[in-house]
């Protein structure tokens, strides 16, 4: 089971050889809240959670202070992570589901996806647990995994399992199906998915020093998106330590330091390995942490499906021996989107045009960069009638002010974030110069983005991923 994907995941090259090009291993958690790890105390995170491994990651490198998802929801992130660009212009504004007629999503072919971009510099490439992006019929088969760039998939494509340990997912239909495969066959593996991830993820690992070329290992996993079904055993610890916790509490703080368990694991192989001091490790997630399970969000406005701050601002941290000096911290404003271009850059790989990510490599050298961008945005699209409709809800970012709309039904609410950036004090009234003004740079992306469909086409060939939208 897991000699293929050892065969599939490359190290490095020899220690003493000129390490141009570094080994990458992004790990993404699934809905965790900003404050949701003990490194993030330090910027008003929860006091009841332990991530010692993940925390390592921060410690040994650089954590960003201003890091944002590019959405709310888990689709649209992943999409940005994979294709370097705002998720609405390339077809995802909202969650892919394994259901035509709750399914928001469509992942263009037109932009090439990272994987395919890092084969030519020589690497090789894995995507183990959750991909969210596509796969099936009405949403795009050519956007599995394998047909976008992974040599091995082990994992689900759809966006959630209904159960931890069964691995199954409740469809409207009623029924209970078998989510897990390995490339395109269907699998039935015993165990949690958060150990199978970690456990799939640290024999590759420790297989691939045998080998002589980099690569790039996308570990996403599906903690601590509900359900929130951690073993028992880790439950028990979290309410022997934790005095006065709730049950909801507990449960979330067990998954999520299960997975960073797990998480350490992975990172001990890379050791064991040889290969962690030519590994850019990068650990962040798709967006801020569900309230109704109890998530902890920091000081931040909002959770998971919000446009607020807490809805998209993340924890990052990256680590890079030898590159990236440890310990330190940035205020560099970043997205998601940005480590597709930083992977790309540090891989010598070509970074396509057309792409809104800008590359991190100075800051990660501890040098001077300059602001990414001018303006950011965010658009989340959704169906429930009467709450989202179909319709779209969105934010936009500029010179320190930000216009939203949480949900498409709500009024338009700004805030001037430099100095509220708890989204405390709505300047709407006061300030109508400058909510048109964002209101403007909102409705020009909502054009350009308009152009791009978010269903796939009833039928006919998947195009070639370098292929013009007229071809």
């Amino acid at each position: 089971m897991l000699a293929a994907l050892a065969l599939t995941l490359l190290a490095a090259q020899p220690a003493d050889a000129e390490p141009a090009r570094p080994n990458v291993l992004f790990i993404l958690a699934d809905d965790l809240g900003f404050g949701d790890l003990s490194i993030q105390r330090q910027f008003g995170g929860a006091e009841d959670v332990r991530t010692p491994h993940i925390d390592s990651i921060f410690q040994q490198g650089l954590t960003f202070r201003n890091f944002y998802a590019n959405c709310t929801v888990c689709s649209p992130t992943r999409a940005a992570l994979m294709t370097g660009r705002f998720p609405s212009s390339v077809g995802v504004p909202g969650v892919i589901r394994p259901w035509p007629e709750d399914n928001w999503g469509y992942l263009s072919p037109h932009a090439p996806a990272l994987p395919e971009l890092l084969k030519p510099a020589g690497y090789e490439t894995a995507l183990i647990g959750k991909w969210h992006l596509g796969g099936e019929p009405h949403n795009g088969a050519g956007n599995h995994p394998l047909k976008r760039g992974f040599d091995t998939f082990e994992g689900f494509l759809g966006g959630m399992l209904s159960d931890y340990v069964t691995h199954t997912r409740r469809f409207p239909d009623g029924s209970d199906r078998n989510m897990m495969r390995r490339n395109w066959d269907t699998i039935d593996p015993q165990g949690h998915a958060t150990d199978l991830f970690s456990d799939w993820s640290a024999a590759g690992i420790s297989h691939a020093a045998s080998t002589d070329a980099p690569f790039f290992l996308y570990l996403a996993y599906n903690a601590p998106h509900t359900p929130i079904q951690p073993p028992a055993e880790w439950v028990e610890k979290v309410k022997a330590r934790e005095a006065g916790i709730t049950d909801r509490r507990a449960q979330l703080v067990a998954l999520i330091e299960h997975m960073d368990a797990g998480v350490g694991r992975v990172l001990k192989a890379l050791e064991e390995s040889g290969q962690a001091e030519n590994t850019l490790v990068v650990f962040t997630s798709d967006n801020g942490g569900h309230l109704g399970p109890g998530a902890h969000n920091g000081p931040y406005r909002g959770g998971k499906e919000d446009l607020y701050e807490g809805g998209h601002r993340v924890a990052c941290g990256a680590r890079w021996p030898g590159r990236i000096a440890p310990g330190t911290q940035t205020d560099m404003t970043a997205m998601t989107m940005d480590w597709f271009a930083t992977m790309l850059d540090v891989a010598g790989a070509e970074v396509p045009p057309g792409v809104d990510a800008v590359s991190l490599a100075p800051t990660l050298r501890g040098e001077e960069q300059p602001p990414l961008r001018k303006v950011m945005h965010w658009t989340r699209r959704e169906g429930r009638p009467l709450i989202w409709g179909g319709k779209a809800g969105d934010a936009v970012v500029a010179d320190g002010w930000k216009l939203v709309q949480n949900r498409p039904y709500d009024p338009l609410r700004l805030f001037h974030l430099a100095e509220d950036p708890h989204e405390q004090n709505d300047l709407f009234e006061e300030r109508k110069d400058k909510a048109r003004a964002l209101a403007g740079l909102m409705q020009d992306r909502i054009r350009r983005d308009g152009a791009v469909p978010f269903t796939a086409p009833p039928a006919g060939p998947f195009p070639a991923a370098d292929a013009s939208p007229g071809e």
